[in-house]
This record gives structure tokens, sequence and C-alpha cells, in this order.
């Protein structure tokens, strides 16, 4: 029953969840999986991993999604684990987790991109095969000639190899927010501009616990796929805890591929509190698609400044990886606000969790931006060839 599933995600508080409630040998896990932060203890289970990935000597074939819910740790895995035996091969496609279709969320990218003709040569089952056959039967196929890594780009929904992850040609390029103080409000009060605004400014907006975001695609993993992948935002930033900067339509393409953080200037009156970001590809008829997000909580990064209470404090949103031609006559977005639910707990800004309480506050979230404040995403460019 998928209503009731729904039900079942706004229950609070969640360590007191009926249906693992039931069965008490589940407890003990259930509580450490729904691990009650997430920050830097993730980043330092991540630390420990890579350390002991770089000792493993074996072959391995990386393949995951752009809008796999495992994505990141997928690449962490390849880049931990590569040497110059090239023994390591990764592939990313347009996929969600264990959904290799060409349709995937609310667009298609070609028959092509299907998991079962990739790049109108292979299937996920062939390449396998290839690539067992070669280290266990050493049948003399020729994959460690081949090119370690091959991704498929979205916007102009091609495959293409590479030689490593990420792309030694990348140029950085940080793209700031400004508005005229009303981007919670106002679709085009929001910019998001290549160059470094000359006045500071603000937006504000309040998040409610009670009434968070709702997640709305990108690298879920509900039931069956439910609710993954790219899909059209406008609804979301029609809320007034939504701000979205957009930058003006590009008139020549532009490719983003690799890792994307954000740097966010922001305080809240709030004991603690989430923020997120959310890079979005809007097409010329307003179709506003997801392609990568993020979320940092503030306790877990700056733990020394809590209670926040009213506190300017600079964050980093990782919002993982992707790889998309913007075309001419789209826009580039980024929405930010302070949940994205169920897909994270909302931050009942309480200074504890929705595992143990059921009392939230709402938050007043204030963003800032200019000179003194230089609030930005930064887009792993890659330039036309």
């Amino acid at each position: 029953d998928l209503d009731k599933i729904d039900e079942w995600h706004k229950y609070k508080p969640v360590k007191e969840w009926p249906p693992i409630k039931k069965h008490p040998t589940l407890v003990p896990f259930f509580e450490k999986y729904f691990i009650d932060d997430f920050g830097d203890e993730l980043r330092e289970v991540t630390k420990e991993k890579k350390e002991e990935q770089g000792k493993i000597d074996y072959p391995a074939y990386h393949i995951g999604g752009w809008y796999d819910s495992h994505l990141a740790p997928t690449l962490w895995n390849y880049e931990s684990m590569k040497s110059e035996k090239n023994d390591q091969k990764l592939l990313i496609g347009p996929w969600a987790h264990g959904v290799f279709d060409s349709d995937i969320g609310e667009r298609s990218f070609g028959v092509e991109s299907s998991g079962d003709y990739i790049d109108g040569e292979d299937d996920l089952t062939s390449i396998h095969i290839r690539w067992f056959d070669y280290w266990l039967k050493n049948d003399g196929n020729v994959i460690d000639q081949e090119d370690p890594v091959k991704i498929f780009t979205m916007g102009i929904n091609e495959w293409r190899a590479e030689k490593e992850w990420p792309l030694a040609r990348t140029e950085y390029t940080p793209f700031y927010i400004t508005s005229n103080g009303n981007a919670h409000a106002d679709s085009e009060a929001g910019i998001l501009t290549a160059t470094l605004p000359g006045e500071n400014g603000q937006d504000a907006y309040i998040h409610d616990p009670a009434h968070p975001v709702p997640s709305h695609g990108g690298g879920t993993l509900f039931f069956k796929g439910r609710n993954a992948g790219p899909r059209d935002q406008r609804e979301i930033e029609e809320r007034d805890d939504v701000v979205v900067y957009t930058s003006k339509p590009l008139t020549e393409p532009l490719e983003v591929t690799g890792w994307i953080k954000m740097k966010l200037w922001a305080s809240s009156d709030a004991v603690d509190t989430d923020f997120t970001a959310k890079l979005v590809d809007v097409l010329p008829d307003g179709r506003a698609y997801n392609l990568t997000d993020g979320i940092v909580r503030a306790k877990q990064q700056h733990p020394d400044k809590i209670p926040l209470n009213g506190k300017i404090v600079e964050y980093e949103i990782d919002l993982w990886a992707t790889s998309n031609v913007f075309l001419p006559g789209h826009s580039i977005r980024l929405e930010i606000a302070s949940s994205n639910f169920p897909r994270f707990e909302a931050n009942p800004g309480t200074g504890d969790t929705m595992l143990e309480t059921k009392d939230a506050v709402k938050a007043k979230q204030m963003i800032y931006h200019g000179p003194n404040y230089p609030s930005h995403i930064m887009l792993p460019v890659i330039p036309q060839q």
C-alpha cells in the first residue's frame, strides 16, 4: 500500500517506527542504520574506506548511474582503486539505482542509453561476461587496451570514453548567486552568474520541519525506483521555502562533467539546521530537470557554531557528480532549501533529530551573497573540443 508507505515516512520519532518495533532483533541494526547525523561521521568512514581500498589489488568493474543513490561511493571506489595496470573500469550511465532503462524519471535518453543496448554495441550482461572471461579464462580479448572510463553525457545524450576520472581537462568555474532579495517568491529575482556580484544581499525563507520540501526525483532509493531520476522541478520551485537562482539562457553549449560542490554563506535562528542545494537544467519551454543535489547539517560541519542563533556560517555542500551539456537556449539553475524529505530526514531545528523527538520549530533562514559572502556553486566545466 503506497499510501501507507508515505505515512510511515512521516512517523515520528523514527526510533519508535512500528514496523521495526515488532521485530526486536532488528532494532539495534535499525538504530545504527538510521544515524541521527550525517556529515563528519560519513566523511571519516569514507576516508578510512578509501585508505583501505587503496590497498586492494584486484581488478574491478565499477558500474553506476548519474541518478543512482550509490553514485558517489561508486566513483570513490574507482578513484581509490585505479592504478597504472588498467585493471579498473568505470561505467556511468543516465540510470537510477538498479534501473537501467532508456527512460528514467520524466526523461528519455535514447535507446542506446539503455543497459540493454549500451552505445548500440554492448549490454550489461555482455560487459560482465567479457570482463570475467578476460580475468578468469584468459581468453585474450582486448579489454585491457580499452580506455578505463566510459560515461554517458546527458543533454547531448552520447556515450564517450575517457582516460581518467575526474577528467584532467576540467576547468572548475564558480557560478555566483545574487538577487534583489526576493528569490523565494519571484522566479526571476534570483540570478546565477559567472561574475562575482558587486553588491551584498540576502534572501530569506522559513523552514518548517512539519511541512518539508518533498523529494522529487534525484538519487532516491524508493519502492521499485519510484520517484527517482530527472523530474520537472517547477512545482517545487513555487514553494516559498525554496530560493531559486537562474542564469541567462546560454548562447553556446556548456558541458558540466565531474564533482560539484557549493560554498554557501547562511544563517538560521534555530539551534541547528540543514541546507540543501540542487543543480537544475532549465529548458527553453520552462521545464526544469534536476541533475544532482546535496545536503549539509550545521552541527556536523560546524559543531563549534551550535547553537546557531543567527550566526553567519560558511558551509560546503557536496552535490556529488553529473555529466550534462546545457544546450543553447537552456539555463543553469540552482535551488537552495533546508529539506528534501523523505530522502533526508527533516531537521527539527532543536538540536535533536527526528530519530528521538516529535518536537520541531520553524526556522528563519538567511542566504547571503555578494563580495563579502560569495556564495557560489563550483561547476566542473569541460572545454569544447
